[in-house]
């Protein structure tokens, strides 16, 4: 996959297809295929589709400074203008809804339509404390934060019907994830906690849809309804199922993007 230099940072990030373009940003732990794989497989290659690896995952390289929003705008900007898009399309989730709310409020001209799921506008002290426990654990022992969020991001309906063996097999996955990778994990969740984007969040014009997972438990309902009242004009859908929709459900959480990009 090609990379960009942008200030500090080696940003790597895939490119496929051919058409209107289409950038899509990854949440905290996951990296573009991972986050997005079934998307763009759906896709069929009718958008020309960008997906960058944001600072903390593996490929992308930069200082280990601090990350933050304007950081991540950055690399994604970057991305995005390396692939040849002058304008696009912006679908996001949990940390990179975030940042693709602050990219389309800071710059309006650049973005066509945004789809964000489980964004939110600023880290509560709720949330503060929920992203220091990740990364008190993660320190300590990377299996219990892989019990931890497997608890957490998915729905009751999922949890309920999980077996022992279910359980087992899914937080040796989470763990697998975070082998190597405890660092960037951090460095993004502490990037979660100074989330602020309230002031950028009414100069989005395009036109913004926010999508809620109404048991999610990580980043709840309330802050997506505080994002869709800030923005002139946007739209809310709630779908069943917890933050981790995109893994809890695909049929469900890509289908619906699916749809919503062929109505643009």
């Amino acid at each position: 996959m090609p990379a960009v230099t942008t200030g500090t940072s080696v940003v790597n990030y895939l490119r496929t297809g051919e058409g209107p373009g289409l950038v899509l940003v990854h949440g905290t732990g996951a990296d573009g295929p991972v986050n997005w794989g079934p998307l763009i497989d759906r896709l069929g290659g009718r958008f020309t589709v960008v997906a960058p690896d944001l600072s903390g995952t593996r490929r992308t390289v930069d200082d280990g400074a601090p990350i933050h929003v304007g950081l991540l705008v950055e690399q994604v900007l970057a991305a995005a203008e390396a692939a040849g898009l002058s304008e696009f399309h912006l679908v996001g989730h949990s940390l990179g809804a975030v940042v693709a709310l602050a990219l389309a409020g800071s710059r309006p001209e650049l973005v066509r339509s945004v789809t964000a799921h489980a964004p939110w506008a600023r880290t509560d002290p709720w949330m503060a404390f929920q992203f220091d426990l990740w990364t008190r654990l993660l320190g300590h022992d990377r299996e219990l934060l892989a019990r931890l969020l497997q608890l957490t991001a998915m729905s009751e309906r999922t949890l309920e019907a999980r077996t022992a063996a279910d359980f087992a097999q899914a937080t040796a996955g989470f763990t697998g994830l975070l082998d190597g990778a405890e660092e960037g994990f951090a460095r993004q969740a502490r990037a979660n906690a100074e989330v602020d984007i309230t002031a950028l969040l009414p100069g989005i014009t395009a036109p913004t849809l926010i999508i809620a997972s109404e048991q999610d438990r990580i980043v709840p309902p309330h802050h997506q309804r505080e994002v869709a009242a800030r923005i002139p004009g946007a739209e809310l859908l709630v779908l069943p199922g917890g933050h981790g929709l995109p893994f809890e459900d695909p049929d469900l959480f890509f289908g619906t993007l699916l749809e919503r990009l062929k109505a643009l």
